[in-house]
């Protein structure tokens, strides 16, 4: 285990995963809350809240609501069965601002389409549309960089920037809607950022999901890398979204090493954690783990999965790596053999889904090459 140790060490790049400490885990900052300026994020309680600062009547919270999410009105004089008088009002203090899709990477091969947003304050995002055949869902970042410090993931080049709000996470879905004319039917909070280190407004984006755009609960999957008073939170909400941990090895050695914020949690408090979770929501937990060469793809770590998971009630979702640029690990080529050892052994499991794979797939990869002003493909990748 010390030469695996040592092996993964000498791998990863001098950051936060390799300076002892663990990174820390900012929550909501309420300074980086919804912008007061911007009506677009209100979830339905402040629209009535509004409203009624107003001296409006309280149904005016809910034709203004209706606005926002159910008609995609992109000017507060489109909300028209609002009197005159308070569209005038609201003009004066109040804007509706999905920020703009700054590029487009697109893969004819299956369908998936990576965007770049840019945010009012000139930050930028990722969102991920990918095609089904239920329908479409999206992949949708929850903040601008990431402090989780993860070795195998680009979002977090250069840390974590700022929260998005529940408005600029609600455009991800407005601005795709709008601009490729389709409708999201499952939204995965997978995309840049740690989405319960920024709690609150992960919470409104999740009302507004269910109550403006009309996807049920049961549609919604937050992903987390395991911030263990966050998930137990989050069960005390009672909501009924699905919840993906990214696990990424058995062995809280290794994870500590490839996923420096897992120094905080233990794995065994971890898995309790998700456990409760269960019990609680009664949903049952996925774990996420992207395959490795040579790190966490080897015989002992199938049979270290099946010591932790017999018999419990979890899915694992095997991923194939997205490699980044400058990345220190390889994707694994045993796949398929891990998988069918993890069945054998009775773990509940599949292989994702590869998608994306002509693209700028890896998450924050995008993000990242217009911070380092690359040329952006924008035209359709893939083509034969």
């Amino acid at each position: 285990m010390k030469k695996m140790q040592a092996k993964i060490q000498n791998r990863i790049p001098d950051t936060a995963a390799r300076d002892g400490e663990a990174p820390a885990l900012p929550l909501a900052d309420e300074k980086n809350g919804d912008a007061p300026s911007n009506l677009f994020g209100l979830t339905l309680a402040g629209c009535s809240a509004l409203m009624r600062d107003l001296g409006e009547p309280k149904f005016r919270g809910r034709q203004l609501f209706e606005w926002l999410y159910g008609k995609r009105a992109m000017a507060v004089d489109a909300c028209t069965n609002l009197p005159k008088k308070l569209r005038e009002t609201l003009k004066t203090r109040w804007i509706i601002d999905w920020g703009e899709v700054l590029g487009v990477q697109a893969d004819l091969e299956d369908g998936t389409k990576k965007m770049l947003i840019r945010l009012a304050d000139g930050e930028c995002v990722e969102t991920v549309l990918m095609a089904y055949d239920y329908g479409y869902s999206l992949c949708v970042s929850s903040q601008v960089g990431c402090a989780m410090g993860c070795a195998f993931c680009a979002s977090t080049k250069g840390g974590l920037v700022r929260n998005l709000t529940a408005g600029e996470m609600a455009a991800q879905i407005a601005l795709v809607e709008a601009a490729e004319g389709v409708r999201i039917s499952r939204v995965v909070v997978m995309g840049i950022g740690e989405p319960l280190a920024n709690y609150d407004n992960l919470l409104r984006f999740i009302q507004i999901l269910n109550q403006g755009f009309g996807i049920g609960m049961r549609r919604i999957t937050v992903s987390t890398c395991g911030i263990v008073p966050m998930i137990e939170r989050l069960a005390d909400e009672a909501l009924e979204i699905n919840l993906a941990i990214s696990l990424h090895s058995p062995d809280q050695a290794v994870r500590e090493q490839i996923m420096p914020a897992a120094r905080r949690y233990p794995l065994d408090r971890l898995l309790k954690t998700c456990k409760n979770y269960f019990n609680k929501t009664g949903r049952r937990v996925t774990f996420e783990y992207a395959l490795m060469a040579g790190v966490n793809d080897r015989d002992e770590d199938a049979k270290a999965l099946i010591g932790l998971f017999s018999g419990e009630n979890v899915h694992l979702n095997l991923i194939r790596l997205n490699p980044i640029t400058d990345g220190p690990f390889a994707g694994s080529q045993n796949v398929t053999g891990f998988a069918k050892k993890l069945k054998t052994g009775g773990i509940n499991c599949t292989i994702r889904r590869r998608i994306g794979k002509n693209i700028d797939a890896a998450c924050g990869q995008l993000r990242h090459r217009q911070e380092q002003a690359v040329p952006m493909v924008t035209k359709p990748r893939g083509e034969r």
